[in-house]
């Protein structure tokens, strides 16, 4: 039986199941929408005049933009049943590799070439260990984020490398802004776009949601699992190619310090927004919303002088408060 033939014959009750957690959704991100406007009304409240500053806001923007790149691949992973924690170090590798003066000598679209070529390669790496070589998601994007800084460390030698091609640096001048839009939030937004279209409205959407469902019982219904398992790794490389160029806009360099717990960052958005840790229920909306939840809250502590581990210990927190919720939803049938 195809995915097709089951969705066609799927029972009225299952709908109905489907319209409710439809509903579930809408829910939870109206609540995240509450939360981030409290944050903002904080934001205005301890620093008005700093906070509310349009070049604050764009930069709000733009941070969030890189993160939330990474965010919309880690979705695809987390509801396929997956994980990966090698997205921050392929973020650092992508943007040492692309900014070496090899790469450099060819302009512009060298170096978003190669962030995007690395990012996929390493994607593929992870793909391949996990979907054909049966190894646990946990331990092989591990491995691969100590390869990926080993490798991206001794790229540099430790130093940073300093981006000298105006047309990668002009994109991250007020200049370049459409309608003060920075160039970095409009890809943001294709990305996100993107995304919710390829999630919500195709059959690779859907054959994701499946296998994180129950693999078995999408391989019974026709579903090539171990090479759906390979894409989506694909996908997540190529989101981190992405967010090493905007990130290489963003800071003029490449260092092989990028990317730092970008893993943490990625993985709390997605799973705040609602996206099942445990796979079959992911939503592109709700992690890009956790994204700019957890940017602001760190914009904030900047802004008021909170120390960098304060802020790790709030998104901690926050973390273990979304997966205890989800757990309690699954156990009262509500997810």
């Amino acid at each position: 039986m195809t995915l097709s033939t089951a969705k066609s014959t799927e029972a009225p009750a299952q709908r109905s199941g489907r319209r409710a957690l439809g509903l579930k959704a809408d829910v939870r991100n109206l609540s995240l929408l509450g939360v981030l406007t409290i944050l903002i009304a904080v934001g205005g409240f301890t620093r008005p005049d700093e906070f509310l500053a349009t070049s604050n806001l764009q930069l709000v923007l733009t941070q969030a933009s890189v993160i939330g790149v990474v965010t919309v691949g880690m979705t695809f992973v987390i509801t396929s049943g997956g994980i990966d924690l090698s997205v921050g170090a392929i973020v650092a590798l992508a943007s040492v590799w692309a900014t070496t003066l090899a790469t450099q000598e060819y302009g512009f679209a060298g170096i978003l070439f190669t962030a995007v070529v690395v990012g996929v390669a390493c994607g593929l790496v992870n793909g391949l260990l996990i979907a054909y070589g049966g190894m646990v998601p946990f331990i092989a994007t591990l491995a691969m984020l100590a390869s990926a800084r080993g490798l991206a460390l001794q790229i540099t030698d430790g130093r940073t490398q300093i981006v000298t091609v105006d047309s990668v640096l002009d994109l991250g001048v007020p200049d370049a802004y459409l309608l003060g839009v920075p160039p970095l939030v409009l890809v943001f937004a294709a990305v996100t776009v993107a995304g919710w279209l390829i999630l919500n409205r195709t059959t690779f959407g859907r054959r994701t949601v499946a296998v994180g469902g129950n693999a078995e019982a999408a391989r019974l219904a026709g579903i090539d699992v171990r090479r759906q398992r390979l894409y989506l790794y694909l996908l997540s490389g190529m989101c981190c190619g992405i967010a090493a160029f905007l990130l290489i806009i963003l800071s003029g360099s490449g260092q092989n310090t990028n990317g730092n717990l970008y893993e943490l960052d990625a993985i709390a958005a997605a799973i705040i927004g609602g996206t099942l840790l445990t796979g079959g229920r992911g939503t592109i909306v709700g992690s890009v919303l956790g994204v700019l939840v957890f940017t602001t809250i760190t914009n904030i502590f900047a802004l008021n002088n909170l120390q960098s581990d304060v802020q790790q210990i709030a998104k901690g927190a926050i973390i273990v408060a979304a997966v205890l919720i989800q757990r309690r939803t699954l156990r009262n049938g509500e997810a």
